[in-house]
């Protein structure tokens, strides 16, 4: 079956808070990139931003939307980007886009995106305010 082009797209949103390499490991029978391997970098980049917001440790509470819009090939670079929705008195709600660049570098797309939901906690795990 053949992959689908990587088509150009407009420029990402927000920051970029994480930047990796798609492996062989990280795939499918199918040879792509498992979904849960693409949440897993989406989470830390998120928590990247969040914890510069908190300004220290946060949590992981919900993820309150997810869509993913293509494949990801072995071999692409993944770059991770994030936005603060909202910051509330504990809570930070960020959106994060995955993009990736294609083995041959030549195309940038947009791949995942979703929502994500941090709460700023202390050292023995309870919710403190996120500093204003």
């Amino acid at each position: 079956m053949a992959r689908p082009p990587i088509d150009e797209s407009p420029a990402p949103s927000g920051q970029l808070v994480l930047q990796t390499l798609s492996m062989p490991a990280d795939t499918n029978p199918y040879g792509d990139i498992f979904g849960g391997w693409l949440m897993t970098q989406m989470d830390l980049g998120g928590a990247i931003l969040a914890q510069e917001i908190a300004q220290g440790r946060v949590t992981t509470v919900a993820v309150s939307s997810m869509s993913f819009l293509r494949p990801v090939p072995v071999g692409a670079t993944v770059s991770c980007y994030a936005t603060p929705l909202e910051v509330g008195r504990t809570s930070i709600r960020t959106l994060i886009e995955v993009w990736i660049k294609g083995p041959s570098r030549s195309k940038f797309a947009k791949v995942t995106e979703g929502e994500f939901v941090y709460v700023a906690i202390d050292d023995n795990g309870r919710t403190r305010p996120v500093p204003k």
